[in-house]
């Protein structure tokens, strides 16, 4: 389109310079009679300046030529004279100083044209500017940004800083601005003091108190900077001002806040790991370091599977996954004794409490560690001291029990000797007529001897065991506590340990202390088993066998018991070991059968030991409480 109007524009430019032309030609006809001959070209430089003016250099060039061809034509000599000549090279001469002055002029008056334009669209553009950084300015509600001339007086105001300092517009234009510091300020000369560290290095920020209209003061971040104009004259100062007195308080209250629970933290007794769903560390207290033995630097950023031993540390990470997805509770919420791993690869029982909270997006886990070993130094030296204060009231059960039997069977049993003494020595003189006392000798010593019976059998009822209390538990988690409280340190010597336990929740109705103590005796005689094996392995196991029942299994790779000993090996005073007593696995079957299961034994295919016993499902008993 602009090609267009600009060719129609030189069109018309073109007959301009045509007509101009033929309007000359026409007044130097009218003038023929008075000149004649002479000034053949008079006329004709007018058509070039003004076709030069209105339609640019072609048509001064069109005119000149149309120009020089009717010069010509009106000189009587026509180029044949030297006369005729200098006139026609006179006028070409002046059409060309013509064009190039108009071509000249042209190009200043085109790029003055432009350059206004310009100017204009520019002078637009900075005003829509102006606007819309007016309206930005005073849409910052919470910053006061203000604008100071070179001596420190108010030039521009905002909405913000209205409201904030409380002070109008009109109320502090051309007022210094040492207005807004506080007295004791103004008094050791900040505000000056201020302007000229700007103009030194052209900017200031800091946190300072600053006054509003009514006297109070208020904590206030104040960012000012120099403004210059091209040539790097001072012409002002550009501030601006937020208040952060509730920031800073709340910062501080954060801080204090923090470094409370950070010196709680340091002080609890109880280790502190903090993951995330990944099982990936982030926080690790004072005392975990203590218990684990890693710094916290060493351990954050990476698994917490690190601080289990295997086959825990293997699995954990599906536990967290199987959690995320179910929802179903193991440990989260509940208390547990599980296996610790320190940094040394030594393996310790600790009881495990684990928290969950959801924050920033993601959810946490917190895990409270406490270490089980100082107790359970103490637990096996109470056992110990149990141990032998049963032993010796064993034996001084024993022992009253011989003086009781011996008193109580003295009578019976010298009755009985006496009654067939007697019988011997009537047989030996007899001659028939002793026979009625011999009969009633020897009715008084089976008497005597059923006396002697019924007395063993009312010391045995005596000594009896009586009911147990039964809970509803977790097998598994039986299992898992009794293996983290009787195996302890059975990893560092070597022993490999392998659990197979449902993760459902099989629940039954046992007396968990006895159970548990059941599991121990168990996995203690299997670990005594393999003290010769090069590489010692123990099966621990779960299962539900349906019917009611549940079958726990710790199997081993020892060498197993010899084929005479299994049938004896459940009963009193009978044992495998050397300085054994035999009455561990009697105790075990006493535990089990008063739980309502069976306890036996059998040879693992490949070698080794089995011990299986049963307890109850607790689904099963409420459904027959029903």
């Amino acid at each position: 389109m602009g090609r267009v109007v600009e060719v129609w524009i030189r069109s018309k430019g073109y007959g301009l310079a045509l007509v101009v032309t033929g309007l000359a030609i026409l007044a130097r006809l009218a003038l023929e009679p008075w000149l004649g001959a002479r000034a053949p070209y008079l006329l004709f430089t007018l058509p070039v300046l003004v076709a030069a003016g209105f339609g640019g250099t072609g048509a001064a060039i069109l005119a000149a030529l149309a120009g020089l061809a009717a010069g010509v034509a009106m000189d009587g000599a026509s180029l044949r004279t030297h006369e005729s000549l200098a006139n026609a090279g006179v006028y070409l001469l002046a059409s060309g100083v013509t064009i190039v002055i108009a071509g000249r002029l042209g190009r200043l008056q085109t790029r003055s044209a432009v350059a206004a334009r310009q100017a204009e669209t520019r002078a637009k553009s900075v005003a829509v500017m102006a606007e819309q950084l007016n309206r930005l300015i005073d849409g910052a509600s919470e910053y006061a940004i203000y604008m100071l001339d070179p001596d420190g007086r108010v030039l521009i105001w905002n909405a913000g800083a209205e409201r904030l300092k409380g002070w109008s517009e009109a109320e502090v234009l051309g007022q210094d601005a040492a207005m807004f510091y506080p007295v004791d300020a103004r008094k050791g000369g900040k505000p000056a003091e201020d302007l000229a560290r700007v103009r030194q290095h052209g900017r200031l920020e800091e946190e300072v108190w600053r006054l509003r209209k009514d006297g109070s003061e208020f904590l206030a971040h104040v960012s000012m900077s120099a403004v210059r104009d091209d040539g790097g004259r001072l012409i002002g100062y550009a501030k601006v001002l937020r208040d952060v007195t509730d920031q800073r308080a709340a910062d501080r209250a954060l801080k204090a806040s923090a470094e409370h629970l950070e010196s709680i933290l340091a002080t609890v007794p109880d280790a502190m790991v903090v993951i995330d769903e990944k099982g990936v560390i982030l926080s690790f207290s004072a005392a975990a370091e203590r218990l684990f033995g890693w710094r916290e630097d060493e351990v954050v950023g990476t698994n917490v599977n690190r601080l289990m031993p295997s086959p825990d540390s293997e699995r954990h990470d599906g536990y967290i996954g199987r959690y995320l997805e179910t929802g179903e509770r193991r440990i989260i919420g509940l208390g547990r004794v599980v296996t610790g791993l320190r940094r040394d690869g030594t393996t310790f029982a600790m009881e495990l409490a684990v928290g969950e909270t959801s924050g920033a997006g993601r959810r946490l886990f917190t895990g409270f560690c406490r270490d089980l070993t100082e107790r359970m130094r103490t637990q096996t030296r109470l056992e110990e001291l149990q141990t032998e204060l049963i032993h010796i009231a064993r034996v001084t059960g024993m022992g009253a029990m011989a003086s009781t039997l011996a008193h109580e069977l003295n009578q019976p049993i010298t009755a009985v000797v006496n009654y067939v003494q007697a019988v011997r020595s009537l047989l030996a003189g007899s001659r028939g007529r002793a026979m009625p006392m011999i009969r009633e000798a020897l009715e008084d010593a089976a008497s005597e001897a059923l006396r002697a019976g019924h007395i063993v059998r009312r010391l045995r009822d005596f000594v009896a065991r009586g009911e147990v209390e039964k809970t509803v538990e977790d097998l598994s988690a039986v299992v898992r506590e009794a293996v983290a409280l009787g195996l302890t340190g059975a990893r560092d010597d070597g022993v490999e340990i392998s659990l197979d336990l449902p993760s459902a929740g099989l629940r039954v109705l046992v007396d968990k202390i006895q159970v548990e103590q059941v599991v121990i005796n168990l996995a203690r005689n299997a670990v005594e088993a393999t003290r010769a094996i090069e590489t010692p392995h123990l099966w621990i196991s779960a299962i539900d066998l349906g019917d009611g029942l549940a079958r726990v299994t710790v199997a081993d790779n020892g060498p197993g018991v010899a084929e005479p000993m299994v049938s004896q090996l459940f009963t009193a005073f009978v044992s495998t070991k050397i300085e054994g007593m035999g009455l561990g696995l009697s105790i075990c079957r006493t535990i089990v059968e008063a739980n309502g299961g069976r306890i036996w034994y059998e040879n693992r295919p490949g070698g080794g030991a089995m011990f299986h016993f049963t307890v109850m499902r607790a689904d099963l008993e409420q459904d027959y409480g029903r």
